[in-house]
């Protein structure tokens, strides 16, 4: 055996049979793995609660849904208070972020009071929804059209009401850690 086939077969976990349904379930810390090894773009979602205050959170679970309309989705933690903040206000948004905002990234990884303290940012032209001026090289500010509860994540979906593009290298992460697009 190669010293790949070696890795894969020394990290294989079985599925275990949930009692509930009898279908396979996956071990948290397996999954996780997993999914560190499909690299992604990260980006900051971001949204206004009630009071007009702004919350945020790094994602790279973001997918493109639709042309007509315009609507993408994210994943977002059910316990998130951005999460919460897109519920009372119906309209969040999606910054990309650029290579060189690692910092951006991590501020908004980590539980912080102040979020937006850290990095700088303006109500967008058309929606009002934060916009990460300085960290992110592209903008969609969306409007709030379903939502799904899955597990312990809620699946967003949104429709584009405003684009702002900007031209750069885009934040790559994966293989748990943060890296720029290759070739660059």
């Amino acid at each position: 055996m190669t010293r790949q086939s070696d890795e894969l077969a020394a990290t294989a976990i079985a599925a275990e049979s949930d009692p509930r349904d009898g279908m396979p379930s996956m071990h948290r810390d397996a999954q996780r793995r997993f999914m560190s090894m499909f690299p992604s773009g990260v980006s900051v979602v971001t949204a206004f609660d009630g009071h007009g205050v702004p919350h945020g959170l790094t994602c790279t679970a973001l997918v493109s849904v639709s042309l007509e309309p315009s609507t993408l989705l994210v994943s977002l933690n059910r316990a998130s208070g951005t999460l919460a903040a897109l519920h009372e206000g119906r309209r969040f948004a999606v910054n990309l972020l650029r290579s060189r905002s690692r910092r951006a990234a991590e501020v908004f990884a980590t539980r912080v009071s102040d979020r937006f303290h850290a990095v700088r940012w303006s109500p967008s032209s058309s929606t009002g929804q934060p916009h990460l001026t300085h960290d992110a090289f592209a903008f969609a500010g969306c409007t709030v059209r379903e939502t799904f509860a899955v597990g312990d994540h809620e699946l967003v979906v949104g429709e584009i009401q405003e684009i702002e593009l900007g031209n750069d290298v885009p934040l790559m992460y994966g293989m748990r850690q943060f890296s720029s697009w290759p070739g660059t």
